[in-house]
């Protein structure tokens, strides 16, 4: 069994792959990729080869740019960066320009371990405060407006708005005051559906689960939070520098944005756009989620139904030696990196946007198959 691209054409040797991230990219972009590597049409080298100064890369950049506002529906009041460090940097990038030296507090949901580690990162940029923590509950869900506080006069309200690891997701964002920015770590559900982000204060992800290789972070920022900077504050850590020098304050990924580029030209044109997108990527969950339902006292989901990840599907089995079982034989049917993180354990099939329909299917056979012969 090869996996196949969503127009269902075999790439030979390529296994169905639900790592977490880096992940599975659309099989159409690795082939423009791979065709347009050694020389970019017209240009007379490899884009890694071309100045970022120049026309070429600068008109790469902004296509990337101007479709990912189309995708979205992002207005001049945001800018939209590209930059490099990962969500890890944005830990200590927003606290530092929102809250360092200001006396104010930025508020935290805690869901699960990314928003931990942000968590961790901001309290050495100034004050926070943590309004909800789903830990005495192993992060199995995430809360609702009753459940949290926001402070009017917080700097930001911030959460994560799909948990990787543990497999929940907001299914809409946190309640927040109007005067309070909201900020959302996206990174493993950027462009899997539309979002209104006139709610949203800064956005972002980094690219290596739905939106390309890794590499490159978007950052959607409104406008007015770029000024909020100490005047101390490291070059790169302030926006303002990026914004203003059109995400090329220092040398800028290029070929991780040339290929984010060609991967939201693939949700835009073959795709359909983001709406298109979500009722996918709802299909793909719904089917694994019903098989999980159907053996309940076999397949033991961690998130609780009703805020389960549409990107990252969790579940144990019922002893260590059938998960072992399950993963090695999974592997032998070219369904492959489905063991769960280390602070969990367990399953973890993620299903981004470029995990075709062909290959959920398959993993939904297969665990049927495999609860029968063993449950």
């Amino acid at each position: 069994m090869n996996a196949t691209a969503t127009d269902s054409n075999a790439i030979t040797g390529r296994v169905f792959n639900f790592s977490a991230g880096p992940a599975a990219m659309p099989a159409p972009v690795l082939k423009q990729l791979q065709e347009e590597l050694l020389c970019l049409p017209g240009a007379g080298a490899s884009l890694m080869e071309l100045s970022h100064r120049g026309q070429v890369f600068t008109d790469i950049l902004h296509d990337a740019e101007g479709t990912i506002r189309a995708l979205y529906g992002i207005s001049d009041d945001y800018a939209v960066l590209f930059l490099q460090g990962g969500a890890a940097l944005q830990f200590s990038m927003i606290p530092a320009n929102l809250i360092r030296g200001n006396g104010k507090t930025a508020q935290y949901l805690v869901t699960g371990s990314w928003a931990k580690k942000a968590l961790g990162e901001a309290k050495k940029e100034g004050n926070v405060e943590v309004i909800y923590d789903a830990k005495d509950s192993n992060y199995d869900h995430v809360p609702s407006p009753s459940d949290y506080k926001v402070r009017e006069d917080a700097a930001y309200l911030y959460h994560c708005s799909n948990e990787t690891i543990q497999g929940v997701q907001f299914g809409e964002e946190p309640a927040c005051p109007a005067g309070v920015p909201l900020v959302c770590d996206a990174s493993s559900d950027l462009l899997s559906r539309p979002l209104e982000i006139n709610k949203y204060g800064i956005l972002y992800a980094c690219a290596q689960k739905n939106a390309g290789p890794a590499g490159v972070t978007v950052v959607i920022i409104r406008r007015d939070l770029l000024d909020h900077a100490p005047a101390d504050l490291a070059g790169y850590m302030t926006y303002k520098n990026h914004a203003d020098n059109d995400s090329m304050w220092n040398t800028p990924p290029t070929f991780a944005v040339w290929a984010l580029g060609k991967v939201a030209r693939w949700l835009a044109d073959d795709i359909g756009g983001l709406e298109a997108m979500q009722k996918i990527n709802e299909q793909k969950a719904k089917r694994l989620y019903d098989v999980i339902d159907s053996h309940r006292e076999f397949y033991l989901g961690h998130a609780k139904a009703e805020y389960r990840s549409k990107m990252n599907v969790t579940f144990n089995l019922p002893s260590d030696e059938l998960l072992g079982k399950f993963v090695k034989e999974a592997a032998a049917n070219e369904l492959a990196s489905l063991k769960g993180h280390r602070s969990i354990g367990g399953i973890r099939a993620s299903i981004y946007n470029a995990m075709p329909r062909e290959g959920v299917e398959a993993l939904a056979s297969f665990m049927t198959d495999f609860a029968s012969k063993n449950g």
